[in-house]
């Protein structure tokens, strides 16, 4: 008698929730519909709410389909997005893990370990060695004393490699031997798994079966997200020229200097070139409406001057390549 109330009673508990359960599903649906028939006939909220909709995607960009994927003549190129949240997305890649000689991009890294371990106001006497550097502008005299804080200026903009070897050579209690390391230890602590520096330079070395400075484009990228941490190497990545210190340095960079229709959203960039890296480049800019940051990569660009045409390339096509 027992066990058959108990029945009775489960049985009643079970319609009992299956009847109240669908009320309240249709009364969600029947009060879902009347939200959003009351919510289209206002024109003002269904604006608005439309207006937030397209500001929520413009903060991403969105693949334009109607165009056509770019062809980069380079070894490897990225394109990335770091939005002001510190995110990423990838908008263009070529063989980004591809391990590399970067040439001068090098010395992005040599300038990180400076204001990393360097006092900028220890002053270093230049070397005849650091004057007679191969490549060099040969804008340094022999004998003469600055600040370390100057030599980040022929540095980056010049890509000076008489400022390199001073840096790691001339600095007080410094030699390279232990400047090397200290920019492999830097590159391990951002993460650049991919990455090994065996000059200060980026130069190719004398003997053939020596090391070559390789990275990856997805390694610089993190490296140049570091950099924009520190204000003092994109405000000189920036210059065009600068002549504070005696002899004009101008930079290498050349799209500082060329006229295009992004050129004032440029905040930096880096070259480099040698025969076994080929042309290499950095730039970064703002990206369009404000989003963030837009750091391109190209590695391996055939000679000194493809690498500018396929920055400028790959800048243009981010444009119409994306919904801003």
């Amino acid at each position: 008698m027992i066990l058959k109330k108990i029945k009775i009673f489960i049985i009643a508990f079970i319609f009992s929730f299956i009847f109240f359960a669908g009320i309240n599903v249709l009364e969600k649906d029947l009060t879902n519909f009347l939200f959003w028939y009351n919510f289209s006939q206002n024109s003002q909220i269904f604006a608005a709410q439309v207006s937030l909709d397209q500001k929520w995607q413009e903060i991403k960009p969105i693949r334009n389909k109607e165009t056509t994927n770019l062809e980069i003549k380079a070894k490897s190129a990225v394109s990335v997005l770091v939005d002001q949240e510190n995110k990423e997305k990838k908008l263009f890649q070529l063989e980004t893990d591809q391990k590399l000689p970067i040439a001068s991009l090098t010395k992005l890294m040599t300038a990180w370990v400076v204001l990393e371990h360097y006092d900028l106001e220890e002053e270093i006497t230049i070397s005849s060695q650091a004057a007679n550097q191969i490549g060099d502008p040969k804008k340094l005299e022999p004998g003469k004393k600055f600040k370390t804080e100057y030599f980040l200026y022929p540095l980056l903009i010049e890509s000076s490699n008489g400022a390199a070897f001073a840096l790691a050579n001339d600095y007080p209690e410094m030699t390279e031997k232990d400047f090397v390391q200290l920019m492999n230890q830097e590159a391990e602590k951002i993460g650049m798994t991919d990455t090994f520096f065996f000059n200060p330079t980026g130069l190719d070395p004398e003997k053939q079966e020596a090391e070559l400075n390789y990275s990856t484009s997805n390694d610089l990228i993190k490296l140049v997200k570091k950099i924009l941490e520190k204000p003092i190497i994109l405000e000189i990545l920036s210059l065009p020229r600068y002549f504070d210190y005696g002899p004009e340095l101008i930079n290498t960079n050349r799209l500082l200097l060329d006229n295009n229709d992004w050129q004032e959203r440029i905040i930096g960039g880096k070259t480099g070139y040698t025969k076994k890296a080929d042309g290499c480049l950095v730039l970064i800019l703002t990206a369009p409406k404000s989003q963030g940051f837009l750091i391109n990569v190209i590695l391996g660009s055939n000679g000194r001057e493809l690498r500018f045409q396929e920055m400028k390339n790959l800048v243009d096509w981010l444009k119409t390549a994306y919904k801003w």
